[in-house]
């Protein structure tokens, strides 16, 4: 692996791990909303040519803070995930933001508005795993951004409060676009690659899932099932996520398979060799070229990728990834 890569790659660890530590400090507050408005574009400033710091200029800066969840971005548009916090770390799931994007010294684009959702489910689906980590992340802001050439981004929002007044804040860590040009995207042929599942294992899951309790999509070995039916694929380990958002979403993948079980193959698959860290990733997540985690791909029935999402996203999202491949 290049320099270059292995600094992309701590990058990559770092935004979403210190995203989820900040997210820890919320214990005490109220429960993100299952969805929060998006705010219209025309509520926050054209960008017309400008920079971002002539965006900026007239405003005063924000005292909250926001975090990337993910830097894996190619030129055009892009989900951006991201977190909203205090200073004092408290979780902001409902604020009312849009995002601009510009290269080094360059006229920024945007506005792009902001959604937020939350990472909770249903009791019933919320394992132990999720709910025994303080760190465990619960909730996700997203907006399409376009990104129109390789190189970095700087990110920043426009945060828009009750009375209407803006305030701005830098997302703590730049978008680097085109460094990871091999991971599979949307229209592109899903690897090949088996998967394990109960029968592999004689039925002790907990050798192949490090949910507790493990869940229940490993009945299907992915190379069985891949360009002849619809397939969601993700790639999370709850008890050995870097990122503190692996637990969330099996746990939304589990909730969402519950309710729609015939309209996807569903399958997870852990990160590393044998659940251990020191042997490094396994051969599933080396096939789709992953450097971080957690990662939901969802196939069409001709094997190729539909949708991709590194890091957190809500049932919301999986459910209209489900429904393009149906």
């Amino acid at each position: 692996m290049s320099a270059l890569r292995r600094e992309v790659r701590r990058a990559l660890v770092a935004a979403p791990l210190t995203l989820a530590l900040i997210a820890a400090g919320c214990g005490g507050e109220d429960p993100a909303p299952s969805a929060a408005a998006t705010p219209d574009a025309s509520d926050f400033p054209a960008a017309d040519g400008k920079t971002l710091e002539q965006l900026n200029g007239d405003v005063p800066e924000s005292e909250l803070v926001i975090l990337p969840a993910a830097q894996v971005f190619e030129p055009g548009e892009n989900r951006y995930g991201f977190g909203v916090f205090t200073v004092e770390h408290g979780n902001v799931p409902d604020a009312q933001v849009a995002l601009y994007a510009a290269p080094p010294n360059g006229e920024a684009v945007g506005p792009f508005p902001a959604t937020a959702a939350s990472l909770e489910t249903k009791p019933a689906f919320a394992s132990v795993s999720t709910t025994t980590d303080p760190d465990a992340a619960t909730s996700v802001y997203t907006a399409n951004l376009k990104l129109a050439e390789n190189g970095p981004w700087r990110i920043m929002a426009m945060i828009r409060d009750d009375e209407g007044d803006l305030s701005w804040a830098y997302a703590n860590q730049d978008a680097s676009v085109g460094d990871f040009p091999d991971i599979p995207g949307p229209g592109d042929p899903a690897p090949m690659v088996h998967t394990p599942t109960a029968d592999d294992v004689g039925g002790d899951l907990t050798k192949i899932d490090t949910r507790q309790p493990p869940d229940t999509m490993h009945d299907i070995d992915y190379a069985d099932v891949l360009g002849k039916e619809p397939t969601v694929l993700l790639l999370a380990t709850p008890a050995l996520c870097m990122s503190r958002v692996c637990g969330p979403v099996v746990d939304i993948a589990e909730e969402v398979k519950s309710e729609r079980p015939d309209d996807a193959a569903y399958i997870h698959v852990e990160i590393y060799e044998d659940n251990n860290i020191g042997k490094g990733p396994n051969e599933q997540v080396r096939a789709f070229n992953l450097e971080s985690e957690p990662w939901l791909f969802v196939i069409d029935e001709e094997g190729k990728v539909s949708t991709r999402i590194e890091g957190a996203f809500s049932a919301a999202e999986l459910n209209a990834a489900i429904d393009k491949v149906n």
